[in-house]
């Protein structure tokens, strides 16, 4: 038991370690045309559990049915109970920032014209999947780390729909919709 404890505290530093690099590096750039066709979310289960309303997006950007491709972290889960969306957590930290979860590799092989990093909380396993993931547009909220978003909209995690609605707002701004 003590020597699993002491692996995992060095899986972390490693983590930690390999996110420092990520963030210092200057972001793989996605070879993409503008606008938005496909999006991927990382979603903070524990904190906001209708993980689900991400689909409305498809009809608010019109996009087709299976453009919307959603991961949700929950700290700890049983991997029996049932989930209307694919998820990863704390277990799934290997060596050297990697995440060993099959549904993280899925979501990790596809390109994304956005990601949306949905969560506040300093967590070295959302991080370090928001940093992998190969997306042209990443958007956050206020309380991430600004080196992992391109875009950040200051909206409190709880209410969705003003997420929707100024993600929308800057989308026409910066002319993806």
């Amino acid at each position: 038991m003590f020597l699993k404890g002491l692996q995992d505290k060095f899986k972390v530093k490693s983590g930690q370690k390999y996110l420092r690099e990520e963030l210092e590096r200057s972001p793989k750039t996605v070879a993409r045309d503008k606008g938005i066709t496909s999006v991927g979310c990382i979603v903070d289960v524990d904190n906001f559990q209708k993980a689900e309303a991400f689909y409305e997006l498809i009809e608010e950007f019109s996009l087709r049915p299976n453009a919307i491709k959603i991961i949700g972290y929950k700290r700890e889960f049983d991997k029996n109970s049932p989930y209307a969306i694919q998820m990863f957590s704390d277990k799934d930290l290997g060596w050297k920032g990697q995440i060993e979860n099959s549904y993280v590799l899925e979501f990790l092989s596809r390109e994304y014209d956005m990601l949306i990093n949905y969560y506040e909380d300093d967590n070295l396993m959302m991080k370090l999947l928001s940093v992998k993931t190969p997306a042209r547009l990443k958007v956050g909220l206020a309380a991430q780390d600004p080196n992992i978003n391109d875009l950040i909209l200051n909206t409190p995690l709880s209410d969705f729909k003003l997420f929707k609605s100024e993600l929308k707002k800057y989308l026409k701004v910066l002319k993806e919709i």
